[in-house]
């Protein structure tokens, strides 16, 4: 292997994963732009609490504002890094270049080779017990912790564990996207959705968590059945594998364990003791992550900080883990040059991704979207009442990805309408977190659905299909239990 082959990005962005994810952003885009057009445009009277903004009930007035030029569409993706998101942007793209470099410096360092081969020989034989643990814990940070961005960074290690176990990157991908989504939305006590919601609702801090906890589970073992059947089928036959051909060199280069192993063995002694260092001082710097992980819902100061730091650590990490290991110094600046390339198409997909958001709100046709879809909420009954409380979450969620945000936007609204049409505030709770959560990975506006997706093989249109069933699923799942609460009246309240 020549040294530029071996300098190339572990971690890039496919051409034709680019192509398809460009083409269905910038319909999207054209779509949300007409709907600029069409929509009256009006705004809520707005108040500051607690230093958010939240809508004032009954002010809503309709306006005479100019529509937005139709050439704002296409400079959205520009003009939105100097808009509020801009600072939110910076940080989602150093964390994805974080995660590139760190990765390819894992890879070409032969860290990411040991890893691997001790986990095999661990759990080789108990890969499905591997399997349900590895998706447990991933869903329960995300309910209990409200982890979701943060996992970005375990996302390449669990894809390249599912490759050495026989199965494919989307099985890698379900263990880490998907269990964290879902467990993100079957939420027990998820500081950015469930603490928000129920203190805008003015209800007990967590209440309600026991209908919550038989939630999780209930999702748990549907996500963990959705992908042991699909691991069986592949390990049977591997053509069906829905990324057979994309994903086969790789698949090839992680189970070929021998070769591995064998690499390794060739390694004189003291360069085989190095990389064994670095495997652990890279663990030390996995350790910090988790830790911050698990520390910043409790503190209020590194909330806003909590990925940035995570980038730092992980990139931190791959430099120091690959400079033990012995890459040398100009070995590793050309790897994270040619990993920050690699990734660079991914910039330019959130740019499109948060352009969506700033070209619905800069139209000012959100605040009318808000005002008709309460007017009809009110003039049902409470069991449809709480699917259109679903369904205008599922509709804001296109627009406005941030759980919390999305809270201080609508729940001021939600909460009134839910008593006088007879149904919990608790349950329409639990409706914004089935809106806000299981579309974070259907919606292509969604950056962490990018990132993930720009770091495999996966396009946007095999993800779909891939997914679409256990979606329509869990679309169906959800209602039922958002009918179940408004027929025992969960609460309190």
């Amino acid at each position: 292997m020549t040294d530029r082959a071996h300098e190339e990005a572990s971690l890039k962005i496919g051409k034709r994963t680019f192509i398809i994810a460009f083409s269905i952003l910038l319909l999207l885009i054209v779509a949300v732009g007409v709907l600029t057009r069409v929509v009256p445009t009006g705004s809520y009277v707005r108040e500051a609490i607690g230093g958010k903004e939240v809508l004032v009930q009954d002010s809503f007035r309709f306006t005479d504002a100019a529509r937005l030029p139709v050439y704002k569409w296409f400079t959205a993706p520009f003009e939105v890094l100097f808009g509020a998101d801009g600072a939110v942007i910076l940080v989602i793209v150093f964390f994805l270049l974080a995660v590139s470099m760190a990765f390819s410096l894992l890879e070409k360092s032969d860290i990411m080779s040991l890893f691997i081969l001790k986990t095999v020989r661990r759990f080789g034989s108990r890969k499905y017990l591997l399997m349900a643990v590895v998706v447990f814990f991933f869903m329960l940070m995300g309910a209990v912790l409200g982890t979701f961005e943060e996992n970005i960074a375990l996302v390449p290690l669990i894809i390249a564990l599912a490759y050495c176990l026989g199965w494919d990157s989307l099985v890698g991908l379900g263990m880490s996207l998907l269990a964290s989504c879902f467990g993100f939305t079957a939420a027990i006590s998820n500081p950015f959705s469930i603490a928000i919601t129920q203190e805008i609702a003015d209800l007990p801090l967590y209440s309600g968590s026991g209908y919550r906890a038989i939630i999780f589970l209930v999702y748990y073992a549907v996500v963990f059945l959705f992908l042991y059947r699909y691991a069986r089928r592949i390990e049977k036959t591997p053509e069906k594998s829905l990324v057979y051909g994309e994903d086969a060199p790789l698949r090839e280069k992680y189970r070929d364990i021998g070769s591995i192993r064998r690499m390794l063995a060739d390694k004189p002694p003291e360069e085989y003791r190095k990389v064994r260092r670095a495997g652990a001082a890279f663990g030390v710097f996995l350790l910090l992550i988790l830790a911050l992980i698990l520390a910043a819902p409790f503190v209020a100061a590194l909330t806003d900080l909590t990925l940035p730091l995570i980038g730092l650590l992980l990139l931190a990490g791959g430099l120091t883990a690959s400079g033990i290991a012995g890459l040398p110094r100009r070995k590793r600046l050309r790897i994270i040059g040619r990993a920050a390339g690699g990734i660079a198409p991914g910039i330019v997909l959130i740019l499109m991704a948060m352009s969506v958001k700033f070209i619905i709100s800069e139209g000012g046709v959100m605040d009318t979207i808000l005002f008709y879809t309460a007017g009809a909420i009110q003039s049902t009954s409470p069991y449809a009442a709480i699917l259109l409380v679903y369904a205008l979450i599922l509709l804001l969620e296109l627009f406005v990805g941030s759980s919390s945000a999305k809270a201080f936007l609508v729940m001021p609204l939600i909460a009134p309408l839910s008593d006088l049409v007879g149904i919990t505030r608790q349950t329409s709770v639990l409706a914004f977190c089935f809106g806000d959560g299981f579309s974070n990975i259907i919606y292509p506006t969604n950056p962490v659905l990018l990132i993930c997706l720009g770091l495999t093989v996966v396009t946007y249109t095999k993800w779909m299909k891939w997914t679409i069933k256990l979606q329509l699923f869990s679309l169906a799942l959800a209602c039922g239990f958002l009918l179940l609460g408004v027929a025992m009246h969960y609460g309190p309240f």
